[in-house]
């Protein structure tokens, strides 16, 4: 079988053979595997990736087995965004390996962790979407020809636009300057299949927030059925169990997006991936009460989870120890097992630590505190 085969069966306006961006760095096609096949094993074989199983989604590791990580949070974003993508005919293998590698650059300890180190570098910042594609394109240490996985440019595209078109182009000033050597089109909207990956995220954190929460007896069945979309939903079931109301819930968002979504490509009259590029709005959407539901969905989570004094209890102690990580570090720079030379020392400090696990970040800070 030849590869230029695999992708052929999708629609017009997907992203496939005909429209292959390439790579930075040319490589011989394979027998077997399309494009984005090698992109998706060559994420999942990451160290990176790899690193994902001890990082924190909202709750540590240690708290529970069946908490979400970074990793299942990733590998659910994933079975989303394929199960989507196949209901549209468009390309699976991108959204899965964009859904595998978003949050690649998560620091230790969630958006807490992320908000202290940003906190900690002078006249500079953190963003973890960057850091994702710093990960992919400069530290990920596998071939000897390059730096850098040597995604496929669709990939790589995908992820700078995993939040929506690029406002702030100076952000990539100091973060990764590199990234304006692929001659991305910062402006357009991406994908759709793109555009799947970043709002299967949204589906998937939702969903698996609440289950998680539910778990964690941060609030009760009860207190969702008091929101109207999930009243609504179940029809204020009192007695619907905990893992329908995610099962159902994920069903009902996704179905949403499918159709929603197959009505847009429709009315914008999609025939080539280039009219996907220039469209002046996102295809790939909910309809706007599922969008309303799902906005109430967020602001529950945000008083009742993510707002929670055990929650914050926690971020305050993961907060502490990323500081006193970089302060160390600062003072001890000799001591950090890489530097590069192109960047700040607050950069390389930030790189060393970001990559970090939680457990790895707490048996550091153990060691030398």
């Amino acid at each position: 079988m030849n590869n230029k085969y695999i992708y052929s069966n999708l629609a017009s306006f997907a992203s496939k053979d005909d429209n292959f961006l390439g790579r930075k760095y040319p490589c011989s096609p394979t027998l077997y595997r399309g494009e984005f096949q090698r992109d998706r094993d060559r994420v999942i074989h990451s160290n990176s990736f790899r690193r994902l199983k001890f990082k924190t989604q909202v709750f540590v590791y240690y708290e529970g087995d069946h908490f979400r990580t970074r990793l299942t949070h990733s590998l659910e974003v994933s079975q989303i965004a394929r199960s989507i993508a196949r209901a549209l005919n468009l390309n699976e293998d991108l959204c899965e390996v964009i859904s595998l590698a978003h949050d690649l650059g998560h620091t230790p300890f969630g958006h807490a962790g992320e908000l202290a180190l940003s906190n900690c570098m002078d006249n500079d910042c953190f963003d973890h979407n960057i850091q994702s594609l710093r990960i992919l394109i400069l530290l990920e240490d596998t071939y000897k020809e390059h730096k850098g996985l040597n995604l496929s440019i669709n990939c790589l595209d995908g992820l700078l636009k995993h939040n929506g078109p690029i406002t702030n182009q100076e952000l990539f000033s100091n973060q990764l300057p590199e990234i304006f050597n692929y001659n991305l089109n910062f402006k357009s909207l991406g994908s759709l299949e793109a555009q799947i990956s970043a709002l299967a995220d949204d589906i998937a954190y939702n969903c698996h927030d609440i289950d998680d929460g539910l778990r964690a007896n941060l609030f009760s069945i009860d207190n969702l059925l008091d929101l109207n979309f999930i009243n609504e939903l179940f029809e204020n079931n009192k007695n619907i169990q905990k893992n329908e109301i995610v099962r159902n819930l994920l069903n009902n968002l996704a179905t949403d997006l499918i159709e929603n979504s197959m009505n847009k490509i429709q009315i914008n009259k999609l025939k080539t991936i280039d009219d996907v590029y220039n469209a002046k709005e996102t295809i790939i959407n909910f309809s706007d009460k599922v969008q309303q539901g799902l906005n109430e969905i967020r602001n529950f989570l945000k008083v009742k989870m993510y707002n929670h004094k055990s929650v914050k209890k926690w971020n305050s102690k993961s907060e502490m120890v990323i500081e006193f990580l970089f302060d160390y570090f600062k003072k001890n720079y000799d001591k950090l097992p890489n530097s590069n030379s192109l960047y700040s020392k607050d950069r390389n400090i930030a790189d060393y630590i970001s990559g970090m696990t939680d457990k790895f970040a707490l048996n550091i800070y153990e060691n030398i505190n």
